[in-house]
């Protein structure tokens, strides 16, 4: 075979086969004028009418990683997850079910934003020669796509496909409408040599989640649970996988195909960042359980409508609810177990965005609490570090990871103890735990169905499980600044190193307020640094809030 980045004056056969392939595909999706992206946490993304260009891209750059992998399986998902209908978007899978590497995603920027097919083509060929890819005719990249309800996604996953294939020797694979955690499952699963398909993984979800009701000391009656769908492809899968589950009762509003809107007045964002009820829910719910799904179903809400309520507001269950609750139920297992289990290193990632009556909760249960940089990716990375890993954003993104060496010696425990034992049936709720939740990535579905069996484990009501603890209040500002490079701060982005001395005046504004905090950080796309602060009281969320942005403005300047 031949890396087709050999630069000669006599190129070979191949490598002109392979430049004239990708020159002549690259001339069907001209880039827009004046569209400068860059591949984030959510890919990229943009106005769809924007994309083709971009898409095509990445379909080249996923046939490329897949190809540097051994010809690992490498996804590719078509979705704006909770943006509005007329954007999209386009991430890639890596064959681990994670996230693209980040050492990958400067080589995205310059691909995605390339002026013409000549400086597209001479940036592949300086990239394939420095990792080392090898092309040949006959080579076995595979890349599966998918993506979400949004119109604009079939023409976008058309783009991807002839992307892919300008690659010699790189299939494509149109996988079809799915959630974004359901391909990198699929994806994950393909290359552990698992069964992958979309049944396979609703499988995975029923077996493990009958298994963990089974398992249940006390079964209660537990009342209809209303899912708002966002109008995307969540509430699409759980009508799906809602006719395979005998013991769970779910009404599901806002599927999409009652003309509601995708993410408009509905989904995880809107109620977590309004904290009102979606479009279809009001009074009629008054005390009713319910959750919601973001657009892509990465992401998953709890909330209920208190009686108080004029049928609009919500008690919100956010992302650090549900943290706190698997944390418990594991624990509580790991506790069954006895001395052993308690040697097992359980961990919570957090960011600087979570509330701080849940850090503490997390901390007076005896568990290591750690800090991630924003950024799912960040967090993931963090809780691989332990045997059981728990992070979760406030907005409802996030997973439990379970290491391979815990998972193993879960398993022998499983041979050790007699079943039925209590130290067995708590063995075997976290084995379950570990199949039912998705290790991939963040999984609206599997996270409702792991926080419906925990709900019926223990007994308890939504309003129950809200009383755990009580949120601090909380206010987040942005201050427009001429340079938002001026703030630096430490990886987990609670403290502040530059301009120097801000930190010291942050903290003095700090000791004013009972149970105060607060913190600074840059925004990743916007001339703006974001603010960030809680205290015991509204009032002084506020006041403290508007303290640290005048300091904000007092050290950068205001634009």
């Amino acid at each position: 075979y031949l890396h087709f980045s050999t630069l000669s004056l006599s190129l070979s056969a191949m490598e002109e086969t392979q430049i004239a392939s990708i020159l002549k595909s690259s001339e069907l999706y001209p880039i827009p004028q004046s569209i400068k992206l860059s591949y984030g946490t959510a890919g990229f993304r943009a106005d769809a009418s924007l994309l083709e260009s971009t898409v095509y891209r990445v379909g080249i750059l996923s046939s490329l990683r897949s190809l540097k992998l051994n010809s690992s399986t490498v996804g590719l998902m078509i979705t704006a997850s909770h943006n509005k209908v007329s954007d999209n978007g386009v991430k890639v899978s890596d064959p681990s079910g994670g996230m693209l590497s980040q050492e990958w995603e400067p080589f995205a920027d310059q691909i995605a934003n390339a002026s013409s097919p000549q400086e597209l083509v001479s940036l592949i060929k300086d990239f394939v020669e420095r990792e080392e890819i090898a092309i040949e005719k006959g080579g076995k990249g595979e890349v599966w796509l998918g993506r979400d309800t949004r119109p604009s996604g079939e023409r976008l996953l058309r783009a991807a496909e002839i992307g892919v294939r300008s690659v010699l020797g790189s299939v494509a694979v149109d996988v079809g409408v799915l959630t974004t955690p359901q391909l990198h499952w699929m994806v994950r699963a393909k290359n552990k040599g698992l069964n992958a398909t979309e049944s396979d993984y609703f499988e995975n979800l029923v077996t493990s989640f009958k298994c963990l009701i089974d398992l249940i000391p006390v079964k209660v009656e537990i009342s209809t649970l209303l899912l708002d769908g966002a109008n995307g492809v969540g509430g699409m899968k759980m009508e799906v996988l809602r006719g395979y589950l005998s013991n769970l009762d779910v009404e599901i509003r806002n599927t999409g195909r009652d003309g509601g809107v995708l993410n408009e007045g509905v989904g995880a964002d809107f109620v977590q960042k309004e904290k009102v009820v979606p479009l279809g829910f009001g009074v009629k719910d008054v005390g009713m359980r319910c959750a919601s799904f973001d657009g892509d179903a990465d992401r998953l809400v709890y909330f209920y409508i208190p009686l108080e309520s004029c049928g609009d507001k919500v008690e919100l269950l956010d992302g650090d609810k549900i943290l706190s609750l698997f944390a418990l139920f594991i624990k509580e297992q790991l506790n069954i177990i006895g001395e052993e289990g308690k040697q097992c290193r359980l961990g919570v990632v957090q960011t600087a965005y979570a509330n701080g009556a849940s850090t503490d909760y997390v901390k007076e249960m005896g568990l290591e609490v750690v800090f991630a940089k924003t950024g799912v990716k960040h967090l993931h990375e963090k809780a691989e570090e332990f045997d059981v890993g728990i992070y979760f954003e406030a907005n409802g993104h996030g997973t439990i990871l379970f290491s391979e060496c815990f998972l193993s010696w879960l398993v022998g425990k499983q041979k050790d103890y007699s079943e039925g034992s209590d130290q067995h049936n708590a063995v075997s709720r976290l084995v379950a735990v570990s199949n039912l939740i998705n290790q991939a990535v963040g999984d609206a579905l599997s996270g409702l169905l792991l926080v419906e069996v925990i709900l019926q484990h223990m007994g308890w009501s939504v309003q129950k499980w809200n009383e755990l603890y009580k949120d601090l209040p909380s206010r987040q500002v942005k201050v427009e600044v001429p340079d938002r490079t001026a703030v630096v701060t430490t990886s987990e982005e609670t403290q502040a190193l530059k301009p120097l001395g801000i930190q010291d005046a942050i903290n003095a504004e700090i000791k004013k307020y009972r149970r105060g905090r607060a913190f600074i950080r840059p925004s990743g796309t916007e001339d703006v640094v974001r603010v960030y602060a809680e205290a015991s009281t509204q009032e002084d969320a506020d006041s403290l809030a508007s303290s640290v942005a005048q300091l904000v403005k007092s050290f950068l300047g205001s634009s």
